[in-house]
Formats: structure tokens, C-alpha cells, sequence
């Protein structure tokens, strides 16, 4: 296993990493930005045809591994669609992905998104999902299984295309804090997630959450089920990631979590002292992992997140200067 992989399994296992901080994107837009360009995805590749995208997705994982060579990525997460965002790929091409990037033998984890696990909705049934939660939970219950037995699969093969950690996203909480109810929560969310989670093991694969949110009152039970970390630990929700990590000590990997927004609007120095700050509070003990609190969107200034990553190679070892 490369150092950089080593790092970030370290820090999911909930060990301190050797040498230095792991650095992961959950969603990370700016391929071109550091590679000149040729990075193929979204509606340009649903526009290609059959042999196109062959070639289009070997291109892109040699990108992708110039790019986090450059950058210093210990995992690089597959493209999917978390929105109608450039960067989506339909999910069978994903796995062909991330089979070429298993045969270049990359030195970082290779991480894809995956479902099973209920989350509050983002589409127009908002509503409606809220009066079932309370009218129908038989029905809804239906509705966690059958969402749980297609996220299993899913693992499968992950593992099968060599894919070595996954995330679900399943966001549990708004910015004044969970969205479901305790009763709901112990039915409907968190049996599932901890059986997601069994699967992810069986499969070989690093279990990780994503949710956004103000998750404080639910960080206990989010580890009871497992989970080797967590991703977001939402700034604008008011998750102090620091309080975050005293409360959790070495028992959930905090992943993330320089402000999404401020890499988009900040300066260069406002950034670097943001990641350094964070750095110096989290870092100690292991079991963090430097990220975006979500994605890193097109748009984003590129010297803005170089400044996170010079910071990050100034402030992140572990050794001994």
C-alpha cells in the first residue's frame, strides 16, 4: 500500500496516520482547472458515443491520478450525481472508472458515493415524504428496506471494480439541528445505517457518512452504528468541528472541514489561515481527515485551493520538524 493510502486507511481505522493529515474531496470539480483540460464528464460525455467514452474514462483517471499526485490526494472520490451538476457520470461508467484507475495502481483509496440509507428528500414530494413519516411508517419502513437492499448491491460491486470505500449520503439534519424525530430516527434511520454499514465491512469497503446539518445531538448514535467517519461537519450549521472531535475522541474519523463557501469567496490568505487553524485543532490524535465541507465546485478559485493545500503541507505532518 502507497503512503498516501496508508494515511487516510490509518485515519478511517481510527489509528494517527505516520507521516501526515490525509487530504480527500467528497466531490471535487476543478480536474481541468489542474490538469490544462481534457477531463470528460456530464453532458459532453452523454454525448459521445459507445467508443468515445471508453476512451473519455481512461483519460480521466489518468487525470485524475496527475491530479492528485500533484495535489497530494490520499482518495479520490468517483464522479456521480449528487446534483444536474458538469461532473456527472451514469453509474455503469463509473465502474468502469474506477476499474482503470484500479489498474494504474494509484497511490490514494478510490471512494464512490452510494445509496441506502434514508435522508431528508430534495425533491418536490418534501411535503408529502413529511405527512407519510407520520400517516403511513409501515409504507415508509417498505421504503428503507427496499432503499438498503439496493445500496448492498451496490457495495458488491463497488468491490467487485475495486473500489475501496464508499460514503452514503443520507442527510439527517438541517441547520437547527436532526430533521426526524428521536422514534423516527431509531426506525427508520439508524438500524439502516448500521446495516449499511455491516454490508460496507463484509464487501471490504471503508463505511463513511455524509450528511449536512447540525448533527451534534445525533454524533453518539451515528457512531454506535459503525461508521468509520463522518463527512461535512457543516460549518454553516454551526458544527464546531473542534468540539466535534473532543466529544468523538478516536472513535469517528471527522472528515472535512474547510468551508465550501469560503474557498469560493475568500482570499488566498484568508484560506490558508482558515486551514491552518483547522489543522492545528484537529489534527492531534488522528482520526481526521482535511476536506472541503462539501464539494469543491467548478468555480471555485484555483489559487484558492492551492492556498489550502500549501497550508495543508505546512501544518499537516505528523512528525517532528
Amino acid at each position: 500500500m502507497g503512503v498516501r493510502k496508508e494515511q487516510l486507511v490509518s485515519a478511517l481505522e481510527h489509528r494517527a496516520p505516520s507521516r501526515h493529515v490525509p487530504l480527500w474531496e467528497l466531490h471535487f470539480h476543478l480536474w481541468n482547472a489542474f490538469s490544462g483540460g481534457g477531463f470528460v464528464s456530464g453532458r459532453d460525455y452523454l454525448n459521445l458515443s459507445t467508443a468515445e467514452r471508453d476512451r473519455a474514462l481512461h483519460r480521466d483517471a489518468l487525470i485524475m491520478i496527475q491530479v492528485a499526485d500533484h495535489l497530494g490526494f490520499s482518495g479520490v472520490t468517483i464522479p456521480d450525481s449528487p446534483w444536474d451538476c458538469v461532473y456527472t457520470l451514469p453509474p455503469e461508467d463509473r465502474l468502469v472508472l474506477a476499474g482503470y484507475l484500479r489498474a494504474e495502481s494509484p497511490d490514494f483509496l478510490i471512494i464512490a458515493g452510494c445509496g441506502g440509507v434514508m435522508a431528508i428528500p430534495d425533491s418536490p414530494d418534501y411535503v408529502e415524504f413529511c405527512y407519510r413519516l407520520m400517516d403511513a411508517p409501515d409504507e415508509v419502513e417498505k421504503q428503507c428496506e427496499a432503499k438498503l437492499q439496493n445500496g448492498l448491491q451496490s457495495l458488491q460491486r463497488y468491490a467487485d471494480c475495486g473500489i475501496e470505500a464508499a460514503y452514503v449520503a443520507a442527510d439527517m439534519a438541517d441547520n437547527r439541528g436532526p430533521f426526524f424525530s428521536g422514534s423516527q430516527m431509531d426506525r427508520f434511520i439508524l438500524p439502516y445505517l448500521a446495516r449499511w454499514t455491516e454490508g460496507a465491512r463484509k464487501a471490504g469497503i471503508l463505511p463513511i457518512l455524509h450528511t449536512d446539518g447540525n448533527v451534534m445531538d445525533l454524533l453518539e448514535d451515528l457512531a454506535a452504528t459503525g461508521i468509520c467517519g463522518i463527512q461535512a461537519l457543516d460549518p454553516v450549521a454551526g458544527m464546531d468541528i473542534g468540539e466535534v472531535k473532543a466529544a468523538m475522541g478516536n472513535r469517528l474519523c471527522l472528515c472535512g472541514n474547510v468551508d465550501c463557501g469560503a474557498l469560493i469567496r475568500s482570499s488566498p490568505a484568508q484560506i490558508h489561515e482558515l486551514t491552518k487553524d483547522l489543522l492545528l485543532s484537529c489534527k492531534p490524535g488522528g482520526c481526521f481527515v482535511l476536506g472541503a465541507s462539501n464539494a469543491v465546485v467548478d468555480g471555485t478559485p484555483k489559487e484558492n485551493y492551492e492556498a489550502m493545500v500549501r497550508a495543508w503541507r505546512e501544518n499537516g505532518s505528523y512528525r517532528s520538524p
